[in-house]
């Protein structure tokens, strides 16, 4: 990390209207390295006051920069995405070192954080209005798109980098200005990707950072000069945002967690299906929305499945993600978080689930201070058990066995979340069937995570999402923008009835 954004005791600084300073506040946490546990640096809460002074800087920049065409807007954003090509290893060893996810996922994080700048500098296409003439006889009608203004996003502690990513490029490249109020569990990533972005060319007040607890949501939520906000995070976080932003007028897209079940047909084949639903389960330590946690076995494909699934799972390699080496699993993000799902594990064993591979096991000498958990198996879950109905954010995978396809239809129209839903499966009439009755809103068939590229919506239902208009594509597009209508009329006149015009 660059002096700039830190300084040299390793506090971090906010950006307010184009410049990097260390706010005056009384309180103040931890950033870890999750790998060893140790403190890598220290982040401000800041106050209202803070809040106050970076959105007023905000909205002082926004109608300048909405008046710049799109055009050079976007221009930015193809610089932008040449310096985030630049530095992908960079930001990459730092979401490893802060977050915990092993290298390649870490990568992978950051690219399609760039896949989503891509599409964002593609806004002269998708800020194109449309129009009609002669609608009535010598009327034309035609509508535009306008930047909201101020614009906040609020983001979690699993996708440092790439969250971050979906936001401000695609509210800037609108014309709107952004403040950003990163996980302060992670705030390095997000941090060096909006230094970037004013390096990039983003002039002061279009991008501001601040750093904080609920005291900063609440004043983010709240100021009078913010239009529009945008949350990833847990349900009741999600719901929260969603309620107190709506309350006092604002825009809100607010996105929550899940349970996303995975169907194995009878047909399926089980030898790629239960690689994929390693990855699915225990990629990023199942520390995602996407995750593939709840498996329905249909049919005779219990026993099968779940030898694979264990045995393959039980070879994966747990450990430190900040030094070289083969390291399949990595961290949790917390000691906290480490204790909350070793909780759920303990209340699988005591529901009377059968534990076929114990995570809590797990020992990684090398770096004791870790917060450390392997690959958890559970086989016969019933619907009833704790295990099967909550998010657990972790790599905890439920296996319940059931009969049939429409069983398992029934059991997921139940589930109050709505991220994912897949099915492993050969027959294509399973396949259809599941895809249009499945109470979700991403679908994968043969795939393990369909979570969307940039170029696709983010379409969390139920209570995995609050709002209206999604996360990523044209509809994040539409979220930051808003439409204006213009009819016109002229009357005929003499120099059209006549042919004659002068000057």
């Amino acid at each position: 990390m660059t002096s700039d954004v830190l300084t040299d005791g390793g506090k971090c600084k906010v950006l307010i209207d184009g410049e990097w300073t260390l706010p005056e506040v009384g309180r103040s946490g931890e950033v870890t390295n999750s790998s060893t546990g140790q403190v890598i640096a220290t982040v401000p809460f800041c106050t209202e006051a803070e809040v106050d002074r970076a959105v007023r800087a905000a909205d002082a920049a926004a109608a300048g920069w909405a008046e710049v065409p799109a055009v050079q807007r976007a221009r930015v954003l193809f610089r932008y995405v040449e310096l985030l090509e630049r530095h992908v290893d960079d930001l990459a060893a730092l979401v490893s070192r802060e977050n915990g996810k092993t290298l390649p996922e870490s990568q992978a994080c950051v690219r399609r954080g760039i896949e989503m700048v891509e599409f964002a500098a593609g806004a002269p296409s998708l800020l194109v209005g449309e129009s009609l003439d002669n609608l009535a006889r010598g009327v034309d009608c035609s509508t535009e798109r306008y930047p909201l203004g101020v614009c906040v996003g609020i983001t979690p502690f699993n996708f440092p980098a790439m969250v971050p990513l979906w936001m401000f490029p695609l509210a800037v490249v609108a014309g709107n200005t952004f403040v950003l109020k990163p996980s302060e569990q992670v705030p390095l990533s997000a941090m060096r990707v909006v230094e970037l972005a004013c390096e990039a060319g983003l002039p002061p007040g279009v991008l501001s950072l601040v750093h904080g607890d609920k005291t900063c949501v609440d004043a983010l939520l709240t100021h009078p000069l913010v239009k529009a906000i945008s949350f990833v995070g847990s349900t009741p976080v999600a719901e929260y945002i969603y309620r107190t932003g709506t309350a006092h007028g604002k825009r809100v897209q607010a996105a929550g967690g899940a349970k996303n079940h995975i169907f194995v047909m009878p047909d399926a084949d089980l030898g790629n299906s239960a690689s994929a639903l390693n990855g699915a389960a225990f990629g990023c330590a199942g520390e995602r929305c996407m995750a593939g946690p709840h498996v329905l076995a249909i049919g005779g494909v219990g026993d099968e499945l779940v030898e694979r699934v264990t045995a393959g799972a039980g070879k994966m390699t747990v450990g430190p993600t900040d030094r070289p080496g083969r390291v399949d699993m990595g961290p949790l993000i917390s000691r906290q978080h480490l204790e909350r799902v070793r909780g759920h594990i303990e209340t699988g064993v005591a529901e009377g689930a059968e534990l076929t591979l114990d995570g809590r096991k797990v020992s990684v000498p090398q770096a004791p201070g870790g917060y450390y958990l392997g690959p958890t198996v559970f086989d016969r879950v019933r619907p009833d058990m704790a295990i099967a109905r909550e998010e657990v954010f972790g790599p905890v995978l439920t296996v319940m066995r059931i009969d049939t396809l429409a069983e398992g239809l029934e059991l997921l129209k139940r589930c109050p979340y709505g991220n994912g839903a897949v099915i492993y499966t050969r027959d294509g009439g399973a396949a259809r069937e599941f895809r249009r009755r499945a109470n979700a809103g991403m679908i994968g068939v043969n795939v393990g995570v369909p979570a969307p590229m940039a170029w696709f919506p983010f379409t969390g239902w139920n209570r995995s999402f609050f709002g209206d208009l999604h996360i990523q594509a044209r509809e994040g597009l539409h979220f930051y923008t808003r439409q204006k209508m213009t009819m016109t009329r002229w009357f005929e006149s003499e120099a059209v009835k006549t042919g004659s015009w002068s000057l």
